[in-house]
């Protein structure tokens, strides 16, 4: 600490004083990709720390979900066009005469 003042990130939220690191369970290590940069990420920080950064990645899984099922609905809807087209078609065939 220089000058008194604690550097960004060593104060502990939930027991207000310095950081313990690797004594405390919520020090955790992440590996992946930074959904902002896609730098690579594997380092240890707080898990209160990771918060904005996990957020950030469930809630663009959850738009890539969103439009795979959408996607995915499109197509049965397709398909149950046609499968209705060739049935219709198929009851007109059977109803003419012979």
């Amino acid at each position: 600490m220089l000058g008194g003042k604690r550097e960004p990130g060593t104060l502990c939220p939930l027991l207000n004083k310095a950081c313990v690191k690797h004594d405390c369970t919520w020090y955790t290590q992440v590996r992946g990709h930074n959904p902002n940069t896609g730098a690579e990420i594997d380092q240890y920080s707080c898990a209160v720390a990771w918060l904005p950064i996990l957020m950030i990645e469930n809630s663009q899984q959850q738009r890539q979900t969103s439009a795979a099922v959408e996607s995915f609905r499109n197509e049965m809807v397709r398909a149950n066009d046609l499968n209705r087209d060739l049935l219709l078609a198929e009851a007109k065939h059977k109803s003419l005469p012979r």
